[in-house]
């Protein structure tokens, strides 16, 4: 299936139903009098999260949602029916934005949660609603009102607890195919990964986290290269960071060059997550090249009070550990609701 994460669409609530001027004429009823019934209130346009979906696929095709109008008023003060809501199932972890006023209208972060983005106007008030004493037969009515409309910006924003940044094969897709049952495409050239990844990690006892492979980041990501920052949106709601830095050095790049230079694009792009709590991770320890690098890295980190974790994702070596570790930070970092 496609991942689509950013749509437009519009929307429209139902207008109201119109009131109706009448007059009751009954065999037994000599004096009749006004009996113009209400019109009915028009449905809602609803989005719903949906934790089966997992792409804004489905509105690539549906661009425009609109509600049910009320039903008209009738005689004999009979009241119009309420128009239907239209209901629209999105994925858990959607953002609703108002796309000409930028207004944040709705975030759907928990499953079955909703909210209404426009809503349904008001049925007419029929004659029958306006009779007194010193005016028996009114003709008085008041008007419909139409239903809200607007266009939306839904953009999506993956649920998970860990998030794995790095640069392009410094094997974040390898390490999550190895803690989890997600199988995303692995090879040797640059942007395997085109699309986010979700995987769920076991920590025993009943426990797990969600865990999130975002494609690689380059520098001048900020500015759009590569497959630049724009699926960085789907770590915002992560309690933490893993930064993945590939320590064999056969690329040409330095470990310590390519985490600088991560943590300079993810500061262009929010402050706020480039302050979340990152472990740092050297991996493919299997190869020589990585070995003799360890030691410099790890003290050169250590100079600036970061500790050092080496795996090889590929043989599993330091893996365990580094989940068992993932499993006590992701348990005492701050709640999912306390994240933007």
């Amino acid at each position: 299936m496609k991942f689509i994460d950013e749509v437009q669409i519009d929307v429209k609530g139902g207008d109201g139903g119109r009131p109706c001027v009448a007059f009751l004429r009954e065999k037994y009823r000599p004096y009749g009098g006004p009996a113009g019934g209400d019109g009915g209130n028009g449905g809602s346009v609803i989005l719903e999260a949906d934790p089966g979906i997992t792409t804004l696929l489905d509105f690539r095709f549906r661009r425009r949602i609109e509600a049910e109008r009320g039903e008209h008023g009738r005689g004999k003060s009979q009241h119009g029916r309420r128009g239907a809501d239209a209901v629209a199932r999105v994925p858990v972890g959607t953002l609703a934005y108002d796309a000409r006023s930028g207004e944040t209208l709705a975030d759907l972060d928990r499953p079955g949660a909703r909210a209404v983005v426009a809503r349904g106007g008001r049925g007419g008030r029929g004659n029958a609603n306006f009779a007194t004493p010193t005016d028996q037969a009114p003709r008085k009515t008041i008007a419909e009102t139409p239903g809200e409309e607007r266009r939306l910006r839904l953009e999506l924003r993956l649920i998970a607890d860990v998030g794995i940044v790095g640069l392009p094969n410094a094997g974040k897709s390898t390490l999550v195919r190895a803690v989890s049952a997600a199988r995303p495409k692995v090879a040797d050239y640059p942007f395997t990964t085109l699309v986010p990844h979700l995987g769920v990690v076991s920590c025993g006892d009943d426990r797990s986290f969600v865990i999130a492979d975002v494609p690689g980041l380059i520098p001048g990501a900020h500015r759009g290269e590569g497959l630049g920052d724009r699926f960085l949106r789907h770590l915002m709601r992560t309690r933490l960071l893993l930064h993945l830095v590939d320590l064999s050095g056969l690329r040409g790049r330095d470990p310590l060059e390519d985490l600088d230079a991560v943590n300079r694009e993810l500061r262009q792009f929010d402050a706020g997550l480039a302050a979340r709590p990152q472990i740092v991770v050297g991996n493919k320890i299997d190869l020589a090249e990585a070995r003799a690098a360890l030691a410099r890295v790890a003290g050169e980190l250590g100079r600036r009070g970061v500790e050092l974790c080496a795996i090889s994702a590929a043989t599993g070596e330091g893996v365990r550990e580094l989940v068992a570790l993932l499993c006590a930070r992701v348990g005492a970092g701050p709640p999912r609701e306390a994240l933007p």
